[in-house]
């Protein structure tokens, strides 16, 4: 049925009201989302009487069929009355038949479930019956061949015995099969007494005949019991009893505790002494299951490992139990030795295994693994932790040490770090388990000697590190260059005990320097180490290590401004004397200065120290890059006392000259000279001048230009706008 369309201005959708899910209070709410109730009341009223119009429409269309409907339906009762009755006797014999139908059925699935059960106790009865002939077919083999007892197996020849085993173990497995589908039967529990007689006899059979055979070295013999043995499944069984018979006495007549002890090489003999055992007293057995190189492949008997199973076990096991002392890691050194010697047992044990599967197994054995965990290897890495660490720690305690003279390195901290990074990957220390404990603990001690370093150049030393200056002679090309120690460097190097020194700060930088050219060497170190256990991503390593090189040169820029500063104030203390010029010449008739003032060259003899005691440590660029920032900031500094200074002059000259004009021609004897030659103050302003003509011809000796050096072009305008005004004023 189609609703009448209504206008497209309604706020529904007629077809909503068709939905078989339609809900009036959804509908409301949805409307008044877009419409007020008032709008949508209207828009249902006017399709309201859409409706209606529509309905009557309709009516009116199917009129006839509207009126004639009552007439149609007169005797519809009766026509339905006439039919119930057929309808109900056919529901009763529909229902009579399906009744018949279910009977029949049960009877059939009856007769299905007493057939099948019947077969169950037919395959039941068959097996019972197998088990029995099985029984008394291995009885009257046994009979057959030892009609007195029946208990064990002896024959006159040991190759028939194995045969007779064979067979006997191939009808014992079928009897095995069938006495497990069995269970649980009261037959079978009448038979088990004689299945436990063949079980306890073919057993020792298979045991003495196996031992006879390894006693005889019968290679057929052998290869019967195996096989017998790989029959019933009781591979393990002989596996055992070969480590029970033929290692253990073996293992305890090699492993003596107090021969280990008594001979410095004893545990590696004892060890050797363990691995002759296999080619002398394992050659049949491995030739039979196949571990032999001359191993025939059409009798080789699989299912076998007795190295694996056999002869380690029994070894492991006699080691932990009479050499337990070799696992204690007091001593580190023995410790690694012990270790290192043991590791190498393993390896060439390893090699003695016929295949890599042999290797496999071995390595999930858990007497393998119970002998790699009686290794305390954490304890020994705590040892050597404190013991790398420890010394490390007791250097930077000592302060800045000269390091002794075959040292590449000049501070003693810096030899103790080299040797302590070298000593983590060393033999006689380094483990290939703890390679890792190895490489963050070199992290460590580069990050630690660079802590050390920051705390050393941005604090104060305590007194009694900071005085032990370095002793370590400098090279002969320094020494060379200047023979003299300022009466300035002796007193602030050894009367200022809180501060560092030249030497120690030139000594800090040439470590640095050092260490930081050595890391490719560590590299490569590190990397022969780890690819000897197979690690491929050395980009992780070389990324620690660039870090490591980061966290060194992090200290530069403080170890560069601890040295600008102590120059600058080793300096400056003698470029203040500048001040005392003026009362140098003023009222004293002193003679035109000529050379420049002596506090100049008190003033750079810490410049010049440096570069001597920098010659062949560190590189020219560095330590001109000291003198560089030194100068400059001297040059300010000297500039701002130089302008006190004339300045100063400047008001001591007017002050005298408005003093002359008031006596008004009076004497002028104590401002110039006695021939008519340059006043007091004319001879101040050439002496500063004279003083930094000097000070630029020595920065040019030092290397340096004066250009370079900032605020040195101003200094220089400063003086020579001074000698101008003395010359002005002769």
């Amino acid at each position: 049925m189609n609703l009448p369309k209504g206008p497209d201005s309604l706020c529904f959708d007629k077809d909503v009201f068709m939905k078989d899910d339609f809900d009036v209070d959804q509908f409301v709410a949805e409307c008044r989302k877009q419409v007020q109730l008032e709008e949508m009341r209207e828009d249902l009223e006017l399709y309201y009487k859409l409706l209606k119009t529509a309905m009557v429409e309709l009516i009116n269309k199917d009129y006839a069929d509207f009126v004639n409907l009552s007439t149609n339906l007169v005797g519809m009762d009766k026509a339905l009355n006439q039919l119930a009755v057929p309808l109900g006797q056919l529901r009763e014999e529909v229902m009579s038949l399906r009744s018949c139908v279910s009977e029949v059925i049960q009877a059939i699935d009856n007769q299905l479930s007493k057939q099948d059960d019947l077969q169950k106790k037919k395959v039941c009865l068959l097996r019972l019956i197998q088990v029995v002939r099985s029984v008394e077919k291995i009885e009257k083999i046994l009979h057959s061949q030892n009609p007195k007892d029946s208990s064990s197996l002896e024959v006159s020849s040991p190759l028939l015995a194995g045969q007779i085993l064979e067979r006997i173990a191939t009808e014992f497995n079928q009897l095995q099969f069938h006495a497990v589908q069995s269970k649980g039967m009261p037959l079978l529990d009448k038979v088990r007494p004689r299945i436990a007689g063949i079980t306890s006899m073919l057993q020792q059979s298979l045991e003495g005949l196996l031992i006879q055979g390894l006693q005889t070295s019968n290679l057929d013999m052998v290869r019967h019991c195996l096989r017998t043995y790989a029959t019933i499944d009781k591979t393990r069984d002989a596996e055992a009893l070969v480590g029970q018979v033929l290692v253990k006495p073996y293992m305890d007549q090699v492993i003596v505790e107090e021969q280990v002890k008594a001979n410095p090489n004893g545990l590696q003999l004892t060890y050797a002494q363990l691995l002759e055992f296999v080619p002398h007293h394992c050659r049949l057995l491995r030739e039979v299951t196949g571990g032999a190189v001359s191993s025939d492949r059409a009798d080789v008997v699989p299912g076998y490992d007795f190295l694996v199973n056999s002869v380690w076990p029994e070894m492991i096991r006699g080691v932990e139990e009479r050499m337990a002392f070799v696992f204690n890691p007091g001593n580190p050194d023995l410790f690694y030795e012990r270790y290192s010697v043991s590791v190498d047992f393993v390896r060439r044990f390893e090699r003695q295994c016929s295949s890599q599967a042999s290797v496999k197994r071995l390595r999930v054995h858990p007497s393998y693994t119970s002998f790699h965990n009686k290794w305390n290897l954490p304890v020994y890495f705590q040892l050597r932790y404190k013991e790398i660490a420890g010394s490390l720690e007791n250097s930077m305690c000592d302060g800045l040490v000269a390091a002794p003279a075959d040292s590449l390195y000049n501070l003693q901290v810096s030899e103790v770090l080299w040797s302590s990074l070298m000593r983590c990957w060393a033999d006689g220390v380094y483990l290939s388990p703890l390679a890792h404990r190895f490489w963050k603990l070199t992290l460590q001690l580069y990050s630690r000697y660079s802590r050390f370093l920051h705390e050393v150049l941005t604090k104060t030393l305590a007194p009694e590190a900071a005085a032990k200056e370095p002793v370590r002679p400098l090279p002969s090309s320094a020494s060379s260059t200047s023979s003299r120690t300022s009466l300035d460097e002796a007193g602030s190097e050894s009367g200022s005990p809180s501060s560092l020194s030249t030497k120690q700060l030139v000594y800090i930088a040439a470590d640095v320097q050092k260490l930081q050219e050595q890391i490719p060497d560590l590299t490569e170190i590190v990397r022969q180490r780890l690819e000897a256990i197979s690690f491929k991503n050395f980009t992780v390593v070389e990324d620690g290590l660039a870090d490591s090189r980061a966290c060194l040169s992090a200290s530069i820029p403080a170890l560069n401004g601890r040295m600008t500063q102590h120059l600058t104030e080793r300096c400056c203390r003698f470029l203040k004397s500048a001040s005392e010029v003026p009362r140098l010449y003023r009222r004293t008739n002193k003679e035109v200065p000529v050379r420049a003032s002596a506090y100049m060259d008190n003033a750079l003899r810490p410049l010049h120290q440096l570069l001597s005691d920098s010659t062949g440590l560190v590189t020219p660029s560095t330590a001109q890059d000291w003198l560089r920032a030194t100068l400059s900031d001297c040059t300010q500094r000297y500039y701002e006392t130089l302008s006190e200074v004339l300045s100063s002059v400047r008001k001591m000259e007017e002050s005298l000259k408005r003093l002359k004009q008031a006596r008004k021609g009076a004497s002028a004897t104590t401002t110039t000279g006695t021939n008519g030659g340059p006043t007091d103050d004319g001879k101040i302003r050439l002496q500063l001048t004279l003083d930094v003509e000097y000070l630029g011809e020595q920065i040019q000796k030092m290397g340096l230009r004066p250009a370079e050096i900032s605020m040195f072009s101003t200094l220089t305008e400063l003086v020579q706008e001074a000698r101008e005004l003395a010359e002005q004023n002769q």
